[in-house]
């Protein structure tokens, strides 16, 4: 007699039922025996699945790490090193020692420059030297190599007491000159504040980085001085005034949303309104007695004078924007560079971060 299961199905279940099969119906009738063998096969293999689960899963960790050191690391990209840091620190430190090198000063441009020990010096060492030294252009070259051009004033430490070149004698000292240096990075150790660069070559003196300097053409009308009764040039006076000696209420003079801190301590003590040039005005003896239309903007450059504690009047340049509202001008903004013919002015200009 044997036992068959039978399922049907109830409704949304499935019930099992069980049904005596005699002798005579098909099928495969098991020993007690081999059920027992194939309970325990079961079990084994059970087990065996089990104890390869952790193998399996540290294989394939394995291969997953395998894959990723595979994929090339990413090639650096060139960049701009900050001027004082870096390769750009490095130039200035080996440009200085450089001017100041003399006869026997190998060992002193050595830790810069590792061939120095070939170079021949002659000058006494020290004879000059350098000051206000800084880097103006840092270009990266390639992963590990830039190009640094120094600018510093070179000044002799005395004066000769016998001078055969009158020309030598006379000609001008502190003079800016520029120097390129060719820094690399350096794979060596080294106990000198050098440590991580290298100079591939000495110094090479060039001339100024864009070549001759020329005043920019601001786009500005005429400068003139400050008329008698121009409210443009009495607002800017009475706002700098404020600004730069503490004196008066700085918040009176700034258009609304726009907040400034006076400069402290006030480094002046009297501030006077020189000269202006407003931008679009075409005749220099034009000026504005009345104030516009509300939102009505104009752009000044203002010339002025300011006088300190010790007396001394400095000049000193502020290009401002003025906003006309309620009938008066109002500081729209301290613009931080003045409007000029090719370059486009600032669209929302605003005054110094608080």
């Amino acid at each position: 007699m044997r036992l068959r299961a039978r399922r049907r199905a109830a409704g949304s279940s499935v019930v099992e039922e069980w049904e005596e099969r005699g002798p005579e119906a098909g099928g495969w009738d098991l020993s007690p025996g081999a059920r027992a063998n194939a309970t325990v096969l079961a079990r084994w293999f059970a087990w065996a699945v089990i104890c390869a689960g952790p193998i399996l899963g540290l294989l394939a960790w394995m291969s997953a790490a395998a894959a990723v050191d595979a994929v090339p690391p990413p090639q650096p990209r060139a960049q701009h090193a900050e001027a004082g840091t870096g390769p750009s620190g490095f130039a200035e430190l080996f440009v200085a020692a450089f001017v100041a090198a003399g006869e026997g000063d190998q060992d002193q441009l050595a830790p810069y420059y590792p061939s120095a020990g070939q170079l021949q010096l002659d000058g006494k060492p020290g004879r000059q030297r350098t000051s206000q030294t800084t880097a103006v252009r840092v270009r990266q070259t390639a992963p590990g190599a830039w190009s640094v051009t120094v600018a510093t004033h070179i000044e002799p430490t005395s004066q000769p007491k016998d001078v055969e070149d009158k020309d030598a004698a006379e000609a001008p000292s502190g003079a800016l000159r520029y120097f390129q240096v060719p820094v690399l990075a350096s794979t060596g150790s080294g106990t000198s504040g050098a440590e991580g660069y290298v100079a591939a070559t000495l110094p090479a003196e060039v001339a100024a980085p864009g070549g001759q300097s020329h005043q920019p053409q601001l786009g500005y009308g005429p400068e003139r001085a400050a008329a008698p009764g121009d409210t443009r040039a009495e607002t800017a006076g009475e706002f700098l005034g404020a600004y730069l000696t503490g004196s008066g209420e700085l918040d009176r003079y700034l258009a609304p949303g726009l907040h400034m801190e006076a400069v402290s301590p006030a480094p002046y003590r009297k501030v006077e309104v020189e000269s202006l040039a407003v931008a679009g005005e075409e005749s220099a003896g034009s000026s504005a007695t009345g104030v516009p239309a509300d939102g009505t903007r104009q752009r000044l450059l203002v010339q002025i004078r300011a006088t300190g504690d010790d007396r001394v009047s400095v000049p000193l340049s502020y290009a401002l924007t003025l906003i006309a509202r309620a009938g008066r001008w109002e500081i729209a903004a301290l613009d931080a560079t003045p409007a000029t013919v090719h370059r486009t002015p600032p669209t929302a200009p605003t005054g110094p971060a608080t």
